[in-house]
Formats: C-alpha cells, structure tokens, sequence
C-alpha cells in the first residue's frame, strides 16, 4: 500500500477475519486471485473505516484505488496488483469496484432506513466477494442468488456483532432505524456499556430475520461443482448459523459473540457431515 494507506492500516489480515478467506481448502492455483481480492478489499475497508482521517481524504484515497484497478495509476499497489491478476486470468473489474462504491457509502452514509436498504447497501459491500469467488473458479452465474444470500447474511452477522464499536468509534448505525424505533430502541443506546432490553430485543428480531437469508443460502454448497470451495461454503455456512443464533440470545454490548478457537472443530465436523450428506445425494436431487 501506497505511505498515506499504510498510515490507515488496521494491520488485519485474513486470519483475522469472522469467516474462512482463502483457507487451505482452496485449491491453491485459485489463491493468489482471492488474495490479491482480499488485500485490495482490506485495505480499501481501512481507509473507510479510520476512526481520524477526513472523509475528504478517505474519498481521495478510494478514488486513487479505483483508478489503480483500472489501470489509469499506479497509485494503489494493491490496486495495480489486482488489476494485473485480472487481467491474467480474463476476469472482471466489477465486482471489486462495487465494493469501492460500499465502501465510499461507509464514509458518506452512517445510518440506514430500513431492510431494504441495509440489502442494497449488501448488494455492493457483501455479494460481490462471493461472485468474485465463483468466478475465479468458473462456477455457474445461475448460483450467484444462493452467494449473495449467504453474503449478505455474513454483512448482517458482523454487523450486529460490531453495532457498538461502529457506532462509538465511527458513529456508524447498520441497525435499521425502523427495527430501533418498533421495539422502542434508539441509535444513541448504542453507547452503553450493556444493551437495554429493547434495543436487544431489536437486535434479536434483527437476527431472526438475518436467520431467513441463512435459510435462503443453505442449498448453496451443493450447487458448487468445485468440491474444495464447497466444503469452503459448507464451514462458513455452518460458523455464521451459529454466529446468528448467538445474536438471537446474547448481548453484543458486553456478551462474547465470536467464535473461540476451541469451538471450530466441533462446527467444522458439523459443516462437514452436512456437506458428505449433500454430495452422496444423486446430483439431480442436489439440484432441484
């Protein structure tokens, strides 16, 4: 990254994230274009998500890596090195300008309306990674709906484990401002060390709904035909049904909602009994 990004480095790397990015699951001449993605991606999240630099400045800088990836600057290496990677492989250039305009969103927008809006706000900042993944591995377009389910479910996930750290660092609220204000709850409450009961019992109807694009996502893995991505899918899957069913219940504000180290094998066994189970089916079944 160029000096003035780097200054913005949150210092993140891809084992530091909720969910599985280019584990060893995939196959490895897959990798370089999921991490040559995923630098672009983290580093463009750091520039919008510095808790000190103007929105001016982050503007500029996403600017400048938006030209990179297209090749019109070098100002960006890890916009030059994903546009190179691209352009090897004859892929396109959408999917990681659509996360730019998310993240240009995250320095222009802090609140949302509704569910609505919080899912177009998912179209740019959540589903274009998972298209990006099927297309590095030249899956169908056809499955891109079932992707963009489980994506969009992942944003809501982290979104409500990271409500109060967004909004006193950043002043950030994803919570619908509808779901606050039906159970009584408010943007402002956010700030407490513990959550009152309605502003938990936002989150909870927040997650219930979140469990219906689980539901949505579920037949996903089955309709990957590269099995390694698809025991990929299958975790992920498993890690966030679990993560969603903790915001159901729990308090973010002060209760533990990430996942220990010590509970991902047993998840991990989970995910994968479902995934044997779904390929031993006859394929025309896996795919109705």
């Amino acid at each position: 990254m160029n000096g003035q990004t780097a200054a913005l480095s949150s210092g993140k790397g891809h084992r530091d994230e909720n969910f599985p990015v280019a584990s060893v699951l995939i196959s490895a001449r897959h990798r370089p274009a999921i991490l040559a993605f995923y630098r672009f991606v983290r580093s463009a999240d750091d520039v919008a998500d510095h808790a000190t630099a103007s929105p001016d400045d982050k503007l500029r800088l996403l600017e400048e890596m938006r030209l990179s990836l297209m090749g019109a600057c070098s100002s960006s290496p890890e916009g030059v090195a994903l546009h190179c990677i691209l352009a090897e492989r004859g892929l396109t250039t959408d999917h990681a300008a659509d996360l730019l305009e998310a993240f240009r969103r995250d320095v222009t927008k802090l609140r949302y309306a509704d569910w609505a809006e919080l899912m177009d706000y998912c179209r740019y900042s959540a589903m274009p990674v998972g298209r990006y993944v099927l297309d590095v591995h030249g899956e169908s377009h056809d499955i891109w709906p079932l992707s963009d389910a489980l994506c969009a479910a992942l944003q809501v996930v982290n979104h409500l484990q990271d409500c109060a750290k967004d909004y006193r660092s950043l002043d950030r609220v994803y919570l619908p401002l509808d779901t606050l204000a039906e159970h009584g709850a408010t943007p402002e409450m956010l700030a407490a060390p513990c959550a009152r009961p309605a502003l938990l019992s936002a989150i909870a109807s927040l997650a219930r709904r979140n469990a219906q694009l689980l539901r949505q996502s579920a037949p996903f893995a089955a309709h990957i035909r590269d099995r390694r991505l698809a025991l990929e899918v299958s975790l992920i899957q498993r890690f966030a049904e679990d993560l969603n069913d903790r915001l159901q219940v729990r308090d973010p504000l002060c209760e533990r909602v990430h996942h220990r180290r010590t509970e991902l094998p047993g998840l991990a066994m989970s995910a994968f009994a479902r995934f044997i189970g779904t390929r031993l089916r006859p394929a025309t079944a896996r795919h109705q």
